[in-house]
């Protein structure tokens, strides 16, 4: 008899604020909230440490990856409560006064278990708003990561990657049965793709979706969407905080759930490669 796979696994939705020590400490109460509802694996939003308002801030607040001390705190709580401990991501700082969107996967014992660095980058030129350019400060990432975490293999991604559906279907492939999306959504494209865009990366690849947001109004002047979701394979919302206020949500995956919707929409089996042709003399 196949041995069952089932975990309780939590999303913790925060207002980040830019002092670490503060949001260590909101992330110690939720995982502790969580760990006393039975949770194994538990996830953070994006920029769960310090949510700078730029460059400058970020300069000031955003530690090493080595020898950092708020990660070396998260380390510690993980392996004082004996989970999974997923840390959303962290502006890390590098050289030349750049910085990694990076997210920390800490296992029971503290030890890192995987690290991943956010590969697409949000450049934009909005009508009638301000540029956008998160590659002036960052440096993307390039490799999908997939994690082995015993009960279940999970697929690494933050924020905007999920507008990307490519790197959900490589982690698939890769046998991720779960995707992770922290994010820091702002109040108007949560609004208005937020739950279509986790609920189709679920569908499309037959995963269950944790998704862990950052919500409420921001010391750094930002307004997040919030609405953490935890999604099954068949796009089904397991459970979801409906608001944007910080809190904890929680949810017990079934891996069989994934072979299950893989098997009844085997898009991942069935899906080849093409080419494009460009038809320059189309028949008048």
């Amino acid at each position: 008899m196949a041995q069952s796979r089932v975990l309780k696994v939590a999303a913790i939705q925060l207002t980040s604020g830019v002092a670490p020590e503060a949001n260590v400490a909101a992330i110690a109460d939720f995982a502790r909230e969580a760990v006393r509802v039975g949770a194994a694996y538990i996830l953070t939003p994006e920029v769960s440490l310090a949510f700078a308002r730029d460059r400058e801030e970020l300069m000031r607040v955003a530690g090493p990856y080595h020898d950092n001390p708020a990660l070396a705190s998260l380390s510690a709580l993980a392996a004082e409560l004996g989970v999974h401990l997923h840390i959303g991501s962290l502006a890390v700082a590098l050289d030349r006064g750049r910085f990694a969107n990076r997210s920390v996967l800490f296992g029971p014992d503290g030890a890192v278990v995987a690290h991943y660095d956010k590969i697409h980058l949000f450049d934009a030129d909005p009508p009638g708003d301000k540029p956008y350019r998160e590659s002036a400060v960052y440096d993307g990432g390039g490799e999908a990561v997939v994690a082995d975490l015993g009960l279940m293999r999970l697929g690494l991604s933050i924020c905007y990657d999920v507008r990307f559906p490519a790197l959900y279907q490589m982690l698939a492939e890769d046998g991720a049965e779960v995707m992770a999306v922290p994010a820091a959504f702002t109040v108007p494209t949560g609004r208005a793709h937020w739950e279509i865009l986790l609920r189709a990366r679920a569908i499309e690849t037959g995963s269950f979706v944790i998704a862990a947001a950052q919500g409420g109004a921001h010391e750094n002047g930002r307004q997040t969407y919030g609405h953490s979701m935890i999604i099954d394979p068949w796009g089904q919302i397991l459970s979801e905080k409906a608001d944007d206020r910080p809190g904890v949500i929680v949810a017990s995956l079934d891996m069989a759930k994934v072979a299950e919707a893989r098997a009844r929409i085997p898009a991942l089996a069935n899906r080849r490669v093409f080419s494009l042709s460009v038809n320059q003399n189309p028949p008048e």
